[in-house]
Parts: C-alpha cells; structure tokens; sequence
C-alpha cells in the first residue's frame, strides 16, 4: 500500500456535488493498493495513520500524533498512487489492485484505524472527487508498506 499524508487544519470530498467526508484538523490521507498487499500492509498503515508524530507539541517540535491530538483522518482512495510513469507518456497501472480486492483493503484499513478510536471519514470508493483541503505547514509525507520509500 502506498499512501501520501497530509497535515491538515479542514478537509472535505465531494461526489456530485455533495460533500461525502469532511473532517477538521487531522490527515488528508490518500491511500493507493497494490495487487501484493495483504492485511498485512493495511495493519502497518493504519497504524503509522495512527501513530506518525508530525503534530506540533507545546514547544512546536513534531512530537504528536492524530491520535494525541484527537485529530480526524479523511482516507481517500487513489489508486494512481500505483501509476508507473518511467515509459512513455501514459502512465501504466499494472501494479494496482484490482477494484474487488482494492476495496476490502480500503475498508479493511478504515476499520483498524476506527478500532483504535479515530473519526475516519471517507471518499466514495472509485467515484470522481473533488478534494478540498487546508493544508498545514505544507506537511506532507509519502509512505509504503513495503518499505519502498
């Protein structure tokens, strides 16, 4: 699973011109899955959702979490996160789970990280979407289950 966090004072999804997940201050998280992910992959995300301090402390060190901060995660599905974009000039998305299995990882994922406590709000899976987010900082970071990057 590859995922790209982003630190966020608000963030909102619309589909059809209705807003379908909208959170305050937390994680903006777009989360892509690959044909080899397992719940494996989905538990080692969910818990550096949960756990990656990159939250300002009271001396304004990146030392908390959503989890310490009470903050929300608005998890958006996007499988371009899986886009090979070495040849040519279309990307190519071999590498990326097909719809079945991508979704069962994608509420998998929304489950373990909603069973440690945290407002999970969510896209509509394989809908066009409009992401509206407060970015802050910019922080932003890239992760992979498999330790890629």
């Amino acid at each position: 699973m590859r995922a790209v966090i982003q630190r966020v004072k608000s963030a909102r999804v619309e589909v059809d011109g209705k807003i379908v997940g909208q959170i305050a201050a937390g994680l903006l998280v777009y989360l892509g899955i690959g044909k080899e992910d397992s719940e494996t992959d989905a538990q080692f995300i969910a818990d550096k959702l949960i756990n990656l301090r990159i939250f300002a402390d009271e001396n304004d060190k990146m030392n908390l979490s959503v989890a310490d901060t009470a903050g929300q995660i608005l998890l958006i599905s996007q499988f371009t996160l899986y886009g090979d974009c070495r040849k040519g000039r279309r990307p190519g998305f071999d590498a990326a789970a097909l719809p079945n299995a991508a979704t069962k990882l994608y509420e998998h994922t929304i489950e373990l990280i909603r069973q440690q406590g945290i407002t999970v709000e969510t896209g509509t899976f394989a809908a066009h979407m409009l992401v509206t987010s407060q970015n802050d900082g910019p922080v932003t970071f890239t992760l992979d289950s498999s330790r890629l990057f």
